[in-house]
């Protein structure tokens, strides 16, 4: 038994090793076999062109394009073929029924028909399953759109049905559900979208078509990149020149600007009011006025996901604001509780967000119209004051010469600042016993907190901040009012790592004091009992302390 064992093992090894070929041989073999498959595809396809008695070439054509079986690896060779056959047959009228053709000859154009639309649902399946590593998705849409150029051009009466609801629809769902989708969607938007105005229009009306079924986030997202990428927007005299396939005269939506608008304003609409991530909203309202808006010749209809935005807050109404102040100041939108609102984003959050700096430069728009209540002003500076209390230095160095262009602008609000008690006996019970703030920072309405018979005494605290330069920055307020007005630009792009800097470039100024450190670091914090050599004092010090932070 042993000894048949021995014998079995030995023969499989032999013939494993007689099995295994060296990589030159093989790719050689392979390189035969391609020769071979190339030189049967070109001979089924001379045949074809030769004569009609050998149409039935096609169908054994289509068999090998391997598609049945897996459209990851499909026979390129064949496809390309393929195309070939089907431009010349399209070209010569193959495939179009005349009324006045013998039955047999419609037999035959209708036979050809179905297996175009056999090679058509081929090419289809090709872009959606072929291999990510492979090119055969991006030679499957380029041989697409090639079949449906020669289609347009020599069938009558085919350009609204090709483009519509045809073979360019079955294209279109196939680049954006794709295995290899980023690589076939560039392609598609580099050689086609943005190279052609009539792969433009349609595609935003498929666009529009296809969005209007709810969709996943991740569908979503190239619809936008997609809808991104296109971001010149024809002006009035714009003229349309560029088309992809062979244009019908008659139809003057081609070189329309209006309709091209349209259709890209139907395609926004549609994604806005999807099933949108909170990410997806924060990106779109970002470019809302210089992607978005442009494109829709009813601006208005925005209004709906703007305020709804709006309303939600957080930093999502912080980046709703710029695109609801456009509607507002260039549609004549009402919105009648837009400074309530705006009052209500001012909170702790605000201050740390990192979309602080937009959100100034609007409030400083909104703001900056002289005709405004000297009590909604008010609210604003002194909401801003006390936020100042717990805001970090970067926010502050905003809010003081922010407040500064608010008094110079709006003076009537100036008695926040020399605001005296005349009455001797008041000032004495002030004096000793305090006062309350007559601001009343739980109120939302900014017409009701009473903010202009308060003061900013936040900003004489501010004056004592440890950070130097928010405390030199505080006093501009108690100064005299010289400056006409401060450059927020200058101020807005504050950060820790630009004030970190800045303290760490002081070595190269000529000090009057030395700044005194810790030479003798500890090994340990925070803990109950010190090391014998850090002085093994058992103070109870380091309980006390840690409950005061989480850990």
């Amino acid at each position: 038994m042993p000894a048949i064992i021995t014998d079995s093992s030995s023969k499989k090894r032999k013939s494993g090793k007689n099995a295994s070929a060296p990589s030159s041989k093989r790719r050689a073999v392979a390189e035969d076999k391609f020769a071979e498959t190339l030189a049967t595809v070109q001979e089924l396809e001379n045949q074809i062109a030769e004569s009609r008695k050998h149409y039935n070439n096609i169908a054994t054509l289509i068999s090998m394009l391997n598609v049945e079986k897996s459209a990851e690896k499909p026979e390129l060779a064949v496809a390309v073929s393929l195309c070939r056959v089907f431009s010349r047959l399209i070209a010569g009228g193959n495939l179009t029924e005349s009324s006045r053709a013998a039955e047999n000859e419609k037999i035959v154009a209708a036979w050809l028909k179905e297996r175009c639309m056999d090679y058509q649902n081929a090419l289809v399946a090709i872009m959606r399953q072929a291999d990510v590593s492979s090119q055969a998705c991006i030679t499957a849409l380029t041989l697409s759109m090639r079949l449906l150029k020669e289609r347009i051009a020599h069938i009558p009466g085919s350009e609204n049905n090709a483009w519509s609801t045809g073979f360019f629809k079955d294209i279109f769902t196939a680049v954006i559900e794709a295995r290899a989708g980023q690589d076939l969607q560039s392609e598609f938007l580099t050689k086609f979208v943005k190279e052609f105005e009539d792969v433009r229009y349609y595609t935003f009306t498929q666009m529009a078509d296809y969005a209007t079924t709810k969709r996943s986030p991740e569908t979503l997202e190239t619809l936008i990149t997609i809808l991104q990428t296109c971001d010149v927007v024809p002006g009035p005299e714009y003229k349309f020149e560029n088309f992809y396939a062979k244009r019908d005269t008659k139809n003057k939506r081609m070189v329309s600007v209006n309709s091209h608008k349209k259709q890209a304003q139907e395609a926004w609409l549609a994604i806005l009011r999807n099933n949108l991530s909170q990410s997806q909203r924060k990106n779109l309202l970002r470019m809302m006025v210089h992607n978005i808006e442009p494109w829709f010749s009813r601006p208005e209809l925005l209004m709906d996901f703007l305020t709804d935005s709006y309303n939600a807050g957080g930093a999502t109404s912080l980046l709703a604001l710029s695109g609801l102040f456009y509607l507002m100041q260039e549609k004549n939108l009402d919105y009648p509780q837009f400074f309530t609102k705006l009052y209500s984003l001012l909170d702790a959050e605000l201050l740390h967000s990192k979309h602080r700096s937009r959100f100034f430069r609007l409030l400083n728009t909104f703001l900056s119209s002289t005709h405004l209540p000297a009590t909604l002003v008010a609210s604003f500076i002194k909401r801003l004051a006390r936020l100042a209390l717990n805001a970090p230095p970067s926010a502050i160095v905003v809010i003081v010469p922010f407040m500064y262009n608010f008094f110079k602008s709006h003076p009537t609000t100036s008695f926040m600042l020399h605001r005296s008690i005349r009455d001797k006996d008041l000032l004495a019970e002030v004096e000793r016993e305090g006062m309350d703030d007559p601001f009343d920072p739980t109120e939302s309405d900014p017409n009701l907190t009473n903010a202009i018979e308060s003061s900013l005494w936040e900003i004489e605290t501010l004056q004592s901040h440890f950070h130097p330069n928010v405390a030199a920055i505080a006093r501009i307020i108690s100064e005299q009012f010289t400056k006409q007005a401060y450059s927020l630009e200058d101020f807005l792009d504050h950060t820790y790592q630009g004030m970190v800097e800045a303290e760490l470039g002081v070595e190269e100024r000529n000090l009057k004091k030395i700044p005194v450190v810790e030479y003798q670091i500890p090994k340990r914090i925070f803990t109950d009992r010190l090391l014998e050599e850090d002085g093994g004092v058992d103070s109870g010090a380091g309980c006390f302390m840690r409950g005061l932070w989480e850990f």
